[in-house]
């Protein structure tokens, strides 16, 4: 199983190989129950999705107060934080579902199972980076300048891509290399076909447009990966808390979109929030190491960071209310 040895005066790690294959066997039983909702395609009521929202906060709430009364308070925060920055970066990671759900012209009744796809190839990619990301800060505390530097550049990027108004555009499918591949490989129908991700027509195998989707899903699932798993490192460097603060953000997205799918929209300034939460992670990734050599160099502690996310994600949110507001009455008044 994973592990990290844990520097001297550092938390007690919580992964023990017992609770990793308890809570991959709980991993498991929750995406084949999503299976099984899914299994029957059909247009979800926000009632039902409201419903396992719910569902899927109050889960991460009950292992967060469970590691609290086992483990402390450090290790309680530091899930708590991760979880908050994971479940905000899964936000962005739903409007670009969004985007390639409306450029595949998926049906309604297919959008979930779509999305629990997209899911489960999040999870698998997220399980590998993680892995990797563990064999890395055991090489040594450059790890840590390694991690931050990538969370500044992808800061930078993303407020690049929003000054120029880029920002929400999302991939251009006709130019992903895994969908042009696959359309080379074998030939697509010009329908889809249900959730069947493969027909028998003509005699030959043909791939359905449902298939070509679910690869575009797992491709940008492979660039959040890249941003996700070095901005929860940034919180802890237990790699159990790691994968469970990533598990639970992104079992609940295939509830939550359907949730938040006429919200996504509204939040204008999301991106800026979201810059800004990565960039201050990174910098507190190379105070960290920084802090390893220099001892007098600061830290920024978890709860600071916390307190600092949960504030980023409410000013956004209430700058991107009070922009549509104001758009709203110019149009009114013209």
């Amino acid at each position: 199983m994973l592990s990290a040895a844990a520097p001297p005066g550092a938390p007690e790690s919580v992964g023990s190989p017992l609770l990793w294959a308890i809570s991959i066997a709980v991993l498991l039983g929750l995406l084949v129950m999503d299976f099984a909702v899914t299994r029957r395609p059909h247009e979800v009521k926000l009632g039902e999705a409201v419903g396992w929202s719910v569902f899927y906060v109050v889960l991460p709430v009950l292992f967060g107060l469970w590691l609290w009364v086992d483990y402390g308070g450090t290790q309680s925060l530091e899930f708590f934080t991760g979880y908050l920055v994971e479940k905000s970066l899964s936000v962005d990671n739903l409007f670009v579902f969004m985007l390639l759900l409306t450029a595949f012209a998926v049906p309604e009744a297919l959008q979930q199972r779509a999305l629990l796809y997209g899911i489960v190839g999040a999870l698998v990619l997220r399980g590998v980076f993680i892995a990797l990301g563990a064999a890395i800060l055991q090489a040594g505390t450059w790890a840590f300048l390694l991690f931050g530097a990538i969370l500044v550049v992808t800061a930078v990027k993303i407020l690049k891509d929003e000054v120029r108004g880029r920002g929400h555009e999302g991939p251009d499918i006709s130019e992903m290399r895994s969908v042009r591949l696959l359309r080379r490989l074998m030939p697509v129908t010009d329908d889809y076909r249900g959730s069947r991700l493969t027909v028998q027509e003509g005699g030959r195998r043909m791939l359905t447009p449902f298939a070509v989707v679910v690869v575009a899903i797992f491709a940008t699932d492979v660039v959040f990966a890249v941003d996700s798993v070095p901005a929860v490192y940034g919180i802890t460097e237990d790699p159990y808390l790691v994968f469970t603060t990533n598990a639970f953000a992104l079992l609940g997205l295939r509830a939550l979109y359907f949730v938040l799918r006429s919200t996504l929209r509204k939040l204008a300034h999301l991106n800026y929030g979201l810059a800004i939460i990565l960039a201050l992670i990174g910098v507190k990734l190379v105070l960290h190491w920084a802090h390893g050599i220099w001892p007098s160099v600061p830290e920024i502690p978890t709860l600071v960071s916390l307190l600092a996310i949960v504030a980023i994600l409410a000013t956004v949110t209430l700058t991107s209310i009070y922009a549509r507001r104001r758009r709203e009455d110019e149009t009114v008044e013209k």
